[in-house]
């Protein structure tokens, strides 16, 4: 019997990776509200977070495709620059829009909590904008994130104001048996 495997596979971001993401990244800008950025990003940007998240130990991943074709991507950034929120941090998935309803956002999201945990944080949180993505607030809630708030119109794209709900998970802390 064969085994029913993913055609993809969840790995850490590399240098080569960076123009794919970007591009993901940007029909986002370009299309919807999950973004609350206007202008789409370049290479250097995300170079510069590639680098950022490497040497601060925290994660950047990517679902790639058998093919090498890269279909989303998720990291974990520091929530705010304060050393006091060391273990904190904000987490983001994109999905190319061709790779919904796959399996990639459950996957992608598994293991970026495995891996926030092991680079030692202990809180992330969501920072979603709810009229546009309900999946995403839907698969938060599913692996046990909670609701922690909401700003209304706070933001404004496409003539439109927006809001961001909050949802926050705390993570096992991996050297505690009892976790």
């Amino acid at each position: 019997m064969t085994e029913n495997r993913p055609a993809f596979r969840i790995r850490p971001a590399q240098t080569a990776d960076l123009a794919a993401i970007r591009d993901i990244y940007n029909h986002y800008v370009r299309t919807s509200t999950v973004t609350f950025d206007e202008e789409e990003t370049d290479l250097a940007a995300w170079e510069h977070k590639h680098e950022l998240l490497r040497s601060t130990g925290l994660p950047f991943l990517v679902a790639e495709a058998e093919d090498g074709v890269v279909l989303g991507f998720a990291y974990a950034q520091h929530w705010r620059a304060k050393s006091a929120y060391r273990f904190s941090a904000e987490n983001t998935i994109y999905l190319h829009p061709d790779a919904a309803g796959r399996g990639l956002g459950k996957a992608l999201l598994e293991a970026l909590l495995d891996a926030s945990a092991e680079a030692g944080l202990r809180e992330l949180i969501a920072v979603i904008e709810p009229s546009s993505a309900a999946a995403s607030i839907g698969l938060h809630r599913r692996y046990g994130f909670v609701d922690a708030g909401r700003l209304t119109n706070v933001g404004v794209k496409f003539g439109r104001s927006l809001d961001v709900v909050f949802l926050q998970r705390s993570l096992p802390d991996p050297t505690d048996p009892q976790d």
